[in-house]
């Protein structure tokens, strides 16, 4: 792709132009060093026309109910005049690499909305199950005017860490009724929520949704309160039936409002982009260490020594450091 035809790119893209958005991210996406180049490029003249969205990350285990609720809401985002995208990472085999890419499938009615755009891409093996490029998308999708950008996770695990460096505002999906809610929940999601949402509160789970709300509002309690004077929330709904969705939209806006008022969602963005520079500069380290032909060629003689006692896993860790800056030299 030449200079011009990125220039073209990008004002097509700012234009809100979908297919060009698509490709933008396939650019970013691609693994091809020739493609990275073009991608650097591409994301800095996007950087001026981004930062105008509520980023959301939406988890809960599989079965939750994600789907359907970010169906849910994401149609009414749109009634309320915004430009939702959708960005939702599907679990790769850890086997074949493959991914099932069907989160397009179970929104039925919101990929067909003009004002939404849903983009599934395989998580691979990066972070956990977020995928590697979805902060880089989430500048895209900036700069393409989308408004509410909504980031679903694999589940619970250490995706949830990496999502919660992304977004401002945090949603944890719970379901009642399916055992002890408070013992299935891992402390540390618990502590980076902004709020938890008790899903399928319809039928006769309604009031087993009520008893749950209330446990959690007992745990949140018990945690110190967040820096930026937000104090969780937990509210039920029903995706499906369509109950309880405005709750959670106006929640939102009541803490975006909050704040941005005591300038915490600006530092809270400042501060992520400080995580994420240190993560890129670890994942580079990373790759520049395992691409090094001498490290490569050490480490299969390395591993067979290891196997017959005759080393430990400290040593060749410091012999293989010691290889590589040798090369270097």
């Amino acid at each position: 792709m030449s200079i011009l035809q990125l220039d073209e790119l990008v004002s097509k893209l700012v234009s809100g132009n979908m297919p060009a958005l698509s490709k933008a991210i396939t650019l970013v996406e691609s693994h091809l060093p020739k493609h990275q180049e073009q991608a650097v490029q591409l994301i800095k003249q996007c950087l001026p026309y981004a930062g105008k969205s509520i980023r959301i990350g939406i988890t809960g285990v599989p079965g939750v109910g994600k789907s359907t609720f970010i169906e849910a809401f994401g149609n009414l985002a749109t009634q309320q005049g915004k430009k939702v995208a959708v960005l939702a990472v599907d679990p790769s085999s850890s086997i074949n690499r493959g991914s099932i890419l069907g989160d397009k499938t179970r929104m039925e009615t919101l990929v067909q909305n003009a004002n939404v755009y849903i983009r599934p891409s395989a998580s691979g093996d990066h972070l956990g199950g977020v995928a590697k490029k979805t902060r880089e998308s989430i500048v895209l999708c900036e700069a393409a005017g989308f408004e509410v950008i909504l980031i679903e996770t694999v589940g619970v695990g250490q995706s949830e860490t990496a999502v919660h460096s992304m977004v401002d505002f945090f949603l944890l999906l719970q379901l009642a009724g399916a055992g002890d809610e408070l013992q299935g929940i891992k402390r540390g999601i618990m502590e980076m929520c902004d709020a938890i949402i008790i899903n399928k509160a319809d039928g006769e789970n309604v009031k087993w949704a009520q008893i749950a709300k209330q446990n959690y509002e007992n745990a949140l309690h018990l945690y110190t309160e967040k820096n930026n004077n937000w104090q969780p929330k937990v509210l039920t709904c029903s995706a499906i039936e369509n109950t309880g969705i405005t709750d959670i939209w106006n929640m939102i806006q009541d803490y975006v409002s909050i704040t941005k008022s005591n300038l915490s969602f600006d530092d809270k963005r400042n501060n992520q982009e400080e995580y994420w520079l240190y993560e890129t500069l670890n994942q580079a380290l990373k790759d520049q260490f395992y691409q090094n032909e001498y490290v490569q060629k050490e480490l299969k003689i390395q591993l067979d020594r290891m196997r017959q006692k005759k080393t430990t896993p400290y040593e060749v860790a410091s012999l293989l450091f010691s290889k590589m800056l040798d090369s270097q030299k």
